[in-house]
């Protein structure tokens, strides 16, 4: 798994038929001392993430394991909302503390 940033949305209306319903999340990538990443993927949602939120993404046929999703062709899949990361003692993020200074 990997940790992301939700960057925006991305909308298709032409697309397999199994893709039909399937959230898609612009992810910007985010290394272990929480700096963003020059490398984007787009990714289903199956979780409900929204945007500046961090993310858990799984990615290639892990990203299909989950029930109903073995028939989608994604390589990316977000699979869970961070609430804090903690490193060495250090909170490198906090979903409280991040939506509390921007709000």
């Amino acid at each position: 798994m990997q940790i992301a940033k939700v960057c925006g949305t991305v909308v298709s209306s032409l697309k397999p038929r199994s893709m039909t319903g399937v959230k898609l999340l612009l992810l910007q990538f985010i290394d272990a001392q929480g700096q963003l990443l020059p490398k984007y993927e787009v990714a289903g949602d199956i979780v409900g993430a929204g945007l500046n939120e961090w993310v858990l993404v799984s990615r290639g046929g892990a990203a299909r394991i989950e029930d109903g999703q073995n028939n989608r062709p994604l390589d990316a899949m977000v699979v869970g909302i961070i609430d804090t990361i903690t490193v060495e003692n250090r909170t490198l993020y906090s979903k409280r503390d991040e939506f509390r200074q921007s709000g």
